[in-house]
C-alpha cells in the first residue's frame, strides 16, 4: 500500500484536471472540500461516504474534477458554494 505522500505525488502527476498546477492547491482544495462535506454536503462521486472518510472523498472529488474553483489574483483559491 502506498504511503499517503506517494498516492498525492501519484494523483498530482496523472491529475485529469489540467487547472491542478501542484500537489499543494491539490492538498488546500482537498482540506477545503472536506470540511464541507463534514458540514453536511453530499459527494459529487459514486462512493460510499459509510466506507471512506470525508478526505478521501475530497480528493478524489477534485482529481475527477468534479469540485469547480477558481484562483482569485492574491493566489488564494477558492471553492464555488454549493
Amino acid at each position: 500500500m502506498a504511503t499517503t505522500h506517494q498516492a498525492v505525488e501519484e494523483t498530482t502527476d496523472h491529475s485529469q484536471a489540467p487547472a491542478i498546477d501542484s500537489k499543494y492547491r491539490l492538498i488546500i482544495l482537498a482540506a477545503q472540500r472536506s470540511k464541507q462535506l463534514q458540514r453536511g454536503a453530499r459527494p459529487r462521486i459514486e462512493i460510499d461516504p459509510t466506507k471512506h472518510k470525508p478526505t478521501r472523498i475530497a480528493l478524489e472529488e477534485v482529481v475527477q474534477g468534479t469540485v469547480p474553483f477558481h484562483v482569485r489574483t492574491d493566489g488564494d483559491e477558492e471553492l464555488v458554494k454549493e
